[in-house]
């Protein structure tokens, strides 16, 4: 199934708590809200992307196991973004000052902050450009450093605050490994694990 994408007119709106409580209504779906009233519908992921996502987990959570220096989120995350969207990135990661700043009630429920880090990976279901959308939106809203990693093209868009997008076209065969720069300071992702699962 592929996504699916509803308009919502600002007189119909959805509050917090109605948003909150469509998701929980509506699982196995991962559901989506644009700051612009769109309500995104996404299918459940497939067994490449499942495997390609949990291995970007795994290897994001070892380095940040070892270096304590935050919190990592997996694609089930909802980050309710300053701009009033709701995001789901594929992976996350928040600084611990910023995590250990909300309150109890907002880490239970849709975190009112946008990750420090993000990765999307593009499955079979996702049109690039409404994933290049989701980045810029990210970076617009605080995000440091962003990564959208394309298997199919294939290719790797990194997104930072203040600069054009760098992009790494590459043979399938032979990825590069990408640097989580001076935000996650040490962290190298080899995508030859992520790319050939």
């Amino acid at each position: 199934m592929e996504t699916l994408t509803l308009n919502i007119p600002p007189a119909v709106g959805l509050t917090d708590e109605q948003f909150y409580q469509l998701c929980i209504a509506n699982e196995p779906w991962k559901l989506e809200l644009t700051q612009t009233g769109e309500l995104i519908i996404m299918p459940p992921t497939g067994g490449e992307s499942g495997i390609r996502n949990s291995d970007i987990n795994i290897e994001l959570g070892v380095w940040n196991r070892q270096t304590k220096l935050g919190k990592v989120f997996d694609s089930s995350t909802e980050f309710k973004l300053p701009s009033g969207a709701y995001r789901c990135p594929d992976a996350a990661w928040v600084k611990l000052s910023r995590w250990e700043a909300l309150t109890t009630e907002e880490k239970k429920r849709f975190p009112p902050i946008c990750p420090d880090f993000v990765i999307e990976l593009r499955s079979e279901t996702d049109t690039l450009e409404k994933l290049r959308i989701k980045m810029r939106e990210y970076r617009d809203n605080g995000a440091l450093l962003g990564w959208l990693i394309d298997p199919q093209t294939p290719l790797v868009e990194i997104y930072r605050p203040g600069k054009n997008v760098e992009i790494l076209n590459f043979d399938f065969h032979n990825p590069p490994k990408v640097s989580g720069e001076d935000i996650l300071p040490g962290f190298i992702l080899d995508l030859q694990i992520i790319l050939n699962p």
